[in-house]
């Protein structure tokens, strides 16, 4: 947490800033909870000043005693109506008290209506968010510690549905097998989607966020993408499996591709490898055999969703060794006017999820395969033990 504090100290030295907002709104808003260890609820507003003690506003006001337990370092305060409120005041009681006009650092999804009393709180804001950003790219010890152990609770997630999920069964009741695997081990979830579809006759190609009212059928294709979180540390595993009955050809073949590609990736991930490097390692594989992607191809994870970020639009520039292929998603489709991910260089501490999470062009059939896993100087380390494969479960 020292270092943490330092880091953004000097982070603000080098803006010019007196003093930090720090804003956190409905359990959004990383920073938060990265420099005191609150994990945001409704809403959290954090006064960061140089050589005083951080002063933390909470609302909803029944929230301050465990966050007092939970962010012991901090000054914590009843946000009352209004945590940013609150935060606002001390920010302009402090620039009331300086000598020269006080320049305000900014981070966390701070509201458009808040945007006259942040300009009135101090003479310049700068806003600091992708700074931030780079803070959370590499990982602390502590920080691989717990995401060891978000990882690991992930997997037991995951080997919880497989051993539950049968024909009958309603993804909402799958839902309820993944969390019974950490919640006692004090665990969050963080996020666990689910797909079910027909695998001779299929109508998804990823998984939902919200669970439908279908039940498991004999011939089903069930992906998942799980993320359990040990505080506020998840992994995130994503694995297809057939339900009572053999892997349809399409998604065999789909799965051979996708595992095709985590390998070809893998093989190029390690410090001072590039983003376009796996790029052109996944082209070579999915477009040739004639399948894209709809989820991002790897992003980085813990403490945000973070860079690099590399997309549909990414895979399907990087097949210009190709000739004549056509792009298969105009403006406006996933991943369009995102920016490519080609200047970004993979750095050892570095986490990043793979996930070649390949479909079919017409956008009914796909397989979920991928982990999170660890950059390291000579190339990559795996933080997940569930197994890989598409594997026939239920009966």
């Amino acid at each position: 947490m020292a270092r943490r504090r330092e880091a953004l100290t000097d982070l603000l030295r080098e803006h010019r800033a007196d003093q930090a907002l720090v804003y956190g709104f409905d359990r959004s808003g990383s920073a938060v909870e990265w420099l005191t260890g609150w994990p945001v609820t409704r809403e959290a507003a954090l006064v960061l000043r140089p050589g005083e003690r951080d002063l933390l506003f909470v609302c909803f006001n029944n929230h301050v005693p465990n966050a007092r337990r939970l962010a012991p370092d901090a000054d914590v305060r009843p946000g009352n109506a209004s945590a940013l409120d609150a935060a606002l005041d001390a920010v302009a009681s402090r620039t009331g008290r300086a000598a020269r006009p006080a320049r305000l650092g900014v981070i966390g999804p701070v509201p458009a209506r808040a945007g006259d009393r942040l300009a009135a709180a101090a003479g310049a804001i700068v806003f600091l968010d992708r700074e931030y950003t780079g803070l959370r790219l590499v990982k602390s010890a502590e920080e691989l510690a717990w995401l060891r152990a978000g990882a690991a609770m992930s997997d037991d997630a995951v080997a919880a549905l497989a051993a539950a999920a049968r024909p009958g069964l309603t993804e909402a009741e799958c839902c309820a097998s993944l969390e019974s695997a950490y919640i006692a081990a004090g665990g969050l979830t963080h996020i666990h989607y689910l797909g079910v579809t027909a695998m001779t006759e299929p109508g998804l190609c990823v998984p939902a966020q919200w669970p439908s009212a279908r039940r498991l059928r004999a011939g089903d294709a069930l992906t998942c993408e799980v993320s359990a979180s040990y505080h506020g540390y998840p992994g995130q595993l994503l694995r297809t499996f057939a339900i009572a009955a053999p892997p349809a050809p399409l998604y065999r073949d789909l799965h051979h591709v996708a595992e095709a590609a985590f390998d070809a990736m893998a093989a190029r991930l390690r410090a001072g490898a590039t983003a376009q490097d796996l790029v052109a390692a996944a082209a070579e594989i999915i477009l040739p055999a004639g399948y894209t992607i709809y989820d991002d191809l790897v992003h980085g994870y813990g403490g945000g969703y973070l860079p690099p970020v590399i997309s549909r639009a990414d895979l399907e520039s990087g097949g210009a060794a190709h000739p004549g292929r056509p792009r298969r998603h105009p403006p406006g489709r996933p991943g369009a006017g995102r920016t490519a991910a080609k200047d970004f260089t993979f750095a050892a501490g570095m986490t990043v999820v793979i996930q070649p999470n390949v479909i079919t062009p017409d956008e009914r059939a796909g397989v979920q395969t991928g982990e999170l896993v660890l950059v390291t100087e000579s190339g990559w380390e795996p933080l997940h033990r569930y197994p890989r494969g598409l594997a026939r479960i239920g009966g």
